[in-house]
Formats: C-alpha cells, sequence, structure tokens
C-alpha cells in the first residue's frame, strides 16, 4: 500500500490570497483535507473535486477528547495510504495545537511536512496599520494565549513579566477574558493609557478595528458588542493606526456587492471591486456552455480562409471561437487572410492572448457600435463570421448584411441557467445585507427573475443599488420591474466598478469603525 503523508498547511489570518503557494501545491494534491473555522473555506477550491473534505473546526472552547480525535483522524487518514492536508487558521504552530499533531503522526510513524502560514497577530496587525515593531517604539513581541485566566486564576501566564514588559503584547482569542486580562497587566505594572487594539476577522472584508487604551477597552467592547474571532495589540505601536491604516481606509470597505457573473468570469470584476475594499458575493445567473452541436461552426472554420472578417463582440466569444480552432488542428495563423473586429478593450485582450491583434475596435460597446463602425467602410461583398452567443441579438448579421456583407453567425456558446442560486448569496439578499448588485447582460437578469421569481426579486433589491453595463442590460432591468442606478458612460468592467464606486460614495458609506 502506498504511504501516506499529513500536511499540516497555515492557511493564514483570514484573506484567501495570503494563503503560500507551498500550501496551494499541497491542496492541490489532497486526497482528504481537515479544515478549521477559521481557514477561510475559499481555499478548499484548490484542492481536486473528488478529495474528501472533512470540518473539524473548533468554535468557542472545545476540549482535549476533540483534539485526541481529530489527531486520530489525520492518523487513520494517512495510514489508509492517503495525502492528507490539515488546513489551520493563520500558522500551525502558533497557537493551533499543530505541534500535538505532529507528535501523534510521529509516533505513529507517519510522515507530515509543516507548511508555515501567516499567523494572525501578524496579519492582523498589518491590515490594521499597526506595525508590531518599530525603532521608536519597541524591538520586541510576545504572542500570548487569551484563552489562559478566564477562571480567575493567573494560569501559566507570567503576568508580572508582562506588566512590566514595555514591548508590543498580542493576545489572541482573548474577547471573553478581555476585561480580566487587561486589569491583570494594569495591576502588575503596564500604564492604564497604554493604547490597546482590538481587531476581528482581520485581514478580510469583515475586519472591524476598534481602538482605545487598557483603562477603557474593556468597556468599548462591551458597548460596540464586540465578538471574537479577534486579537488584542496592546502597546505604544497601536497609536501608529491613525497615520498607517490602508486596508480599512479604501472607498468601497465594508460594503457588499452581488455579482451575477457567471462563475468562471466572475474573478476578474471581483478581483477590480475588492481592490476598492468591497465584498464581492458571486451569485452566477448564467453558465456557459458548448452548443448542442459543433458543426455550423465547424463548418464556417474550415473555410476561415475565405472570410474578409471574423468579428468577436466578447471574451467569451474569443475563447469559444479559438477553442474550437484548437480542436480541429488550427491556430491563430488560419486568420492571416481575415481582419479581425473586437468589441470593447476586454475582448481584444483577451484576443491578443491568442497572438492576434485587432484590426478594429468599435468607439461604442455594443451591436449597434458595430454597425456604426463598419458603416464608414466598404464591406460590400466581404464574408463576414460572426461566432456569437445563441441569444444574440440580430443587429450585427442584420446591419452588416444591409451593407452588402455575407455574413454567417454560428453559435459558439450558450447562456443557460444555472441549477440554483448559492445559498449565501441569498441569504445575504434576505437579511438585507447587500448594497449594490451588478447586471453585465440581459440574461443576468432575466435568469435572476426567472430563479428567484420577478416579484420576488424586487422585493429582495428595494434598497439595493442596480448596477448594470449598458443600455440594452438597464432596459431589461426596467422591464422586469428594476430601477437602474448605474450606468457607466463605457461599457467595460473597469468602467462598471468605477461608477459603482462613484455613486456608493455619493450616497453615503458607513465606516464599519
Amino acid at each position: 500500500m502506498q504511504k501516506g503523508i499529513v500536511y499540516l498547511v497555515g492557511a493564514g489570518p483570514g484573506d484567501p490570497s495570503l494563503m503560500t503557494l507551498r500550501g496551494v501545491e499541497c491542496l492541490r494534491r489532497a486526497d482528504v483535507v481537515v479544515y478549521d473555522y477559521l481557514a477561510n473555506e475559499q481555499l478548499l477550491n484548490h484542492a481536486p473535486p473528488a478529495a474528501e473534505r472533512i470540518y473539524a473546526g473548533k468554535v468557542g472552547g472545545r476540549h482535549n477528547q476533540e483534539q485526541e480525535e481529530i489527531s486520530d483522524l489525520l492518523v487513520g487518514k494517512a495510514r489508509e495510504g492517503k495525502t492528507v492536508v490539515r488546513l489551520k487558521g493563520g500558522d500551525p504552530l502558533v497557537f493551533g495545537r499543530g505541534g500535538e499533531e505532529c507528535q501523534a503522526l510521529k509516533e505513529a510513524g507517519l510522515a507530515f511536512e509543516v507548511v508555515p502560514g501567516i499567523t494572525a497577530a501578524i496579519g492582523a496587525g498589518a491590515y490594521a496599520g499597526i506595525p508590531l515593531t518599530h525603532r521608536d517604539f519597541t524591538t520586541s513581541v510576545t504572542l500570548i494565549s487569551g484563552h489562559e485566566g478566564g477562571d480567575g486564576e493567573d494560569g501559566s501566564i507570567d503576568w508580572e513579566r508582562l506588566g512590566h514588559d514595555s514591548g508590543t503584547l498580542v493576545f489572541y482569542m482573548g474577547i471573553s477574558n478581555l476585561r480580566q486580562n487587561m486589569g491583570r497587566l494594569v495591576n502588575h505594572g503596564r500604564s492604564p493609557r497604554t493604547p490597546v487594539a482590538l481587531v476581528r476577522w482581520g485581514t478580510t472584508m469583515d475586519q472591524q478595528v476598534l481602538t482605545g487604551t487598557l483603562a477603557d477597552i474593556a468597556d468599548l467592547a462591551e458597548q460596540h458588542n464586540f465578538k471574537p474571532p479577534a486579537v488584542t495589540i496592546v502597546g505604544e505601536v497601536v497609536s501608529l493606526r491613525e497615520t498607517l491604516r490602508w486596508f480599512d481606509t479604501r472607498p468601497l470597505f465594508g460594503r457588499r456587492i452581488l455579482i451575477t457573473r457567471a462563475a468562471d468570469q466572475a474573478g476578474e470584476f471581483a478581483g477590480l471591486l475588492a481592490e476598492r475594499g468591497a465584498k464581492a458575493i458571486e451569485c452566477p445567473t448564467i453558465l456557459m456552455v458548448e452548443p448542442e452541436s459543433w458543426a455550423p461552426l465547424d463548418a464556417a472554420i474550415a473555410k476561415i480562409s475565405e472570410y474578409d472578417w471574423l468579428v468577436l463582440t466578447s471574451a467569451n466569444a474569443v475563447r469559444y471561437f479559438f477553442k474550437r480552432l484548437d480542436a480541429l488542428g488550427l491556430d491563430a495563423r488560419a486568420l492571416s487572410d481575415c481582419r479581425v473586429c473586437a468589441v470593447g478593450p476586454g475582448t481584444a485582450e483577451a484576443l491578443h492572448g491568442f497572438g492576434v491583434r485587432a484590426d478594429l475596435i468599435p468607439d461604442s460597446y455594443k451591436a449597434e457600435g458595430v454597425a456604426a463602425a463598419f458603416a464608414k467602410l466598404d464591406i460590400k461583398g466581404d464574408r463576414v463570421l460572426f461566432p456569437r452567443a445563441d441569444h444574440a441579438r440580430e443587429v450585427i448579421p442584420h446591419e452588416l448584411g444591409c451593407m452588402g456583407a455575407l455574413v454567417d453567425s454560428p453559435v459558439a456558446y450558450c447562456n443557460v441557467m444555472p441549477g440554483k442560486l448559492p445559498p449565501e448569496a441569498v441569504f445575504e439578499l434576505e437579511k438585507r445585507a447587500v448594497d449594490c448588485i451588478t447586471f453585465t447582460s440581459s440574461s443576468t437578469v432575466r435568469n435572476l427573475a426567472a430563479m428567484l421569481g420577478e416579484d420576488r426579486m424586487v422585493d429582495m433589491l428595494r434598497g439595493v443599488a442596480v448596477a448594470s453595463i449598458g443600455p440594452v442590460t438597464s432596459k431589461t432591468c426596467r422591464a422586469l420591474g428594476l430601477k437602474v442606478d448605474i450606468e457607466p458612460a463605457e461599457y467595460t468592467l473597469p468602467a462598471l466598478a468605477d461608477a459603482i464606486e462613484a455613486f456608493l460614495l455619493k450616497s453615503g458609506a458607513d465606516s464599519l469603525e
């Protein structure tokens, strides 16, 4: 039997992009992933679809028996010859009990590897604008378990030393014992005026920071109903936050924006919004699939040298056209005698990825803009290939045909409705937690209405800013009873992100702090 191995992988402090490359490599080869409460579930997407996923989180103080069960689970799965990833929030060996799990694996004679992660103190401090060390303040940091001492006993913590320590102190998971721990520091010599920061869900779009002093932070935490999970940072370096904060000052920080694009396309737009501080909630209402038959497109590709123009109106059209070109044993060289029209910079960029530079990019990124661009040219008698979506408008074939062109428009891909909406996205809508919803095609609007029901959709989006990519999509929104609040002058994703930012800033952004 193949020998198993366990990788103890640090998932980092919350932001999934802070996972190490080695951690991602381990996840990609995993047969089993055993993950914690504080490990961002987005990281599970790196594991193979067939990998077994086991939740072994500990919320609010579970005991040694549970830890022994987790260790036994790791040993058992590894003995089956499986590659196991133990995905732990932060770093596995910093208050993660990873050392105990390593001991259990060592005693069982099993191979293991520890993959470090960014621990919560480092991540939360950096994203809160608090350097844990600074030459003008301190050169030392102490990491402390905040769980100890909750029963009124001092536990194993040397409070006498901490009280006289001028360095930075970081307590992990100590919100429930906050008043006692801060009081102990004061009782053992630390100035009650020492600055303190609580950082909840550090490095994520839900990050909250509360600042005060040793004397008043417990009262402030109660007033603000400040809940775990959080770290407590104690020290003069906390005073630098107002100067160095960067993460939670971004224009859309804390805003929740629903993206209805197809799942394999949402990442680019989500990234644009995340750069502005927003939390993107993916709610794909369309699914891109192959057409029922490739025959019409294959027939067109077989005589590609006869075409004068190739018109591609989206990155999807580019992707599916070149996918079929490759399947037929061809590449971009087949287009050597054919000029290419790309609608919009996104389409042109996708085209450039295949080594092709667009000959024509219309000024307006919609079907009418394509017609207007070709109206300036003499295309009478030209043959035009227009690979399209199954429900594409007939504007381009009709208008170019009226100009004397011979247009073939085979279906290159189909927009279909997913089986269901993500429960998390529906929950966010139901609890009225969404600030803005984005529609990037008429299909995204129609499908959402079909999946929710028109009346329910309109009700759930009451008070939610509606952002549309352009006038055609906006017309569909209005026909279904929605008021369009945002429509960029340029019909591109960057322009849509800019327009959303301008609108939400104008409407007033509430700070989380």
